[in-house]
C-alpha cells in the first residue's frame, strides 16, 4: 500500500511538469519557425533589391527561400497552422502569422504571430 502511495505522488508531480514540457517545446517551435521565415524574408529582400514579397507564398516559389511556409503553434489556443493575415491589420487572434506587406508603412516585411495571448513564460506572442 506505501508502493501505491509513493507511485501516485511521484505521478501526481510528473504528469503536470511532462504537459508543461510538451507546452514549452511546442512554443520553442513555433519561435524557431518565426526565426526563419524571418531569415527568409532577409534573404528575399536582399535578392530583390530592397523589396518585400507581397506576399509570403513568394518565399516558396521554386523552394528557393523555404520549401513549404512553416506553421504557427501558439499551444492551448488555436490549433498549428501557417495562415497569414496580410496588411495592416491588428491581431484578430486567429492563430497563423500576421504579415505586414504595406510598402508605405515603417514596419514593412514584418512578420508575427498571430495570437494576443501569453506563452508560459507571460509573454504575449504578438511581441515577438
Amino acid at each position: 500500500m506505501i508502493v501505491v502511495a509513493i507511485i501516485g505522488i511521484l505521478a501526481a508531480i510528473s504528469i503536470p511538469r511532462f504537459a508543461q514540457l510538451i507546452r514549452r517545446s511546442s512554443e520553442g517551435a513555433s519561435k524557431g519557425n518565426l526565426g526563419g521565415v524571418r531569415s527568409a524574408l532577409s534573404v528575399y529582400y536582399g535578392d530583390m533589391e530592397g523589396q518585400y514579397p507581397a506576399d509570403l507564398a513568394s518565399l516558396t516559389v521554386s523552394g528557393k527561400y523555404l520549401q513549404t511556409l512553416p506553421v504557427s503553434k501558439s499551444p492551448n489556443y488555436h490549433s498549428d497552422v501557417s495562415s497569414v493575415l496580410t496588411g495592416l491589420f491588428a491581431p484578430d487572434d486567429t492563430g497563423g502569422w500576421m504579415y505586414d506587406n504595406i510598402v508605405s508603412d515603417g514596419n514593412a516585411g514584418v512578420i508575427w504571430v498571430n495570437c494576443t495571448h501569453s506563452d508560459s513564460r507571460g509573454t504575449t506572442w504578438t511581441t515577438y
